[in-house]
């Protein structure tokens, strides 16, 4: 979806919709001296980019939208299911160097932390694991639960939430990466099952995918 870039043909139409829309199709090759079947691929592209909205039996208006601002309106949609990667979960009853072990080998700085009914109660970071690694407790018998950050105390999204709002939060709360919850129910309360994660790494594909994939 990247914004693409516009040749002098279609810097052209745009200008004639700007000055003359609504216009029809055959107007426009009218006042460029071509075929209605040589501008259609062109028309095509900007009506799907954004630039130029039309009318069944009215013709092409200019958005009004630059670039920027077509840029912008795409980011917005992104939602996080559309890039949320597997999360990477440890039981409250796992201990401090099991942890340690895990977020080595999966490479993930954030570990979700689950009870025995796989509901999220806890999180635990990079920070928390070397804080506890420099004391001088057995890290095998200390379970991560004495540890890790607790509910209500984390924040959490869920798979429909915009990609922006959640990038926000990474920003605002200084953390690497949310749990994507989903709310089961657990007798009469309400449990958050993790479903995924988002991080930082996946909010700078989200950039990536905008600058490297086409729109139409």
């Amino acid at each position: 979806m990247r914004i693409i870039e516009l040749n002098n043909r279609q810097e052209h139409i745009l200008q004639i919709v700007k000055d003359n829309g609504p216009i029809t199709g055959e107007q426009i090759a009218d006042k460029l001296s071509l075929t209605r079947a040589t501008l259609r691929p062109d028309l095509a592209i900007l009506t799907m980019a954004g630039f130029l909205d039309a009318r069944p039996r009215v013709g092409y208006f200019y958005t009004g939208k630059t670039g920027s601002q077509l840029f912008s309106e795409k980011i917005k949609k992104f939602t996080v299911k559309d890039f949320q990667s597997v999360p990477v979960v440890v039981n409250e009853s796992a201990s401090v160097y099991d942890a340690i072990v895990t977020m080595f080998l999966e490479d993930v700085g954030t570990l979700f932390v689950v009870n025995e009914n796989s509901h999220l109660v806890g999180v635990l970071s990079r920070k928390d694991l070397l804080r506890a690694s420099m004391g001088k407790q057995d890290l095998e018998s200390v379970p991560v639960s004495i540890i890790m950050t607790r509910m209500p105390n984390i924040t959490a999204c869920n798979q429909n939430d915009l990609l922006i709002e959640v990038a926000k939060q990474l920003i605002n709360k200084q953390i690497d990466a949310l749990p994507v919850v989903r709310e089961v129910t657990d007798g009469e309360n309400l449990k958050l099952e993790v479903v995924g994660r988002i991080t930082k790494t996946n909010i700078t594909r989200a950039f990536v995918v905008i600058g490297t994939e086409e729109i139409f």
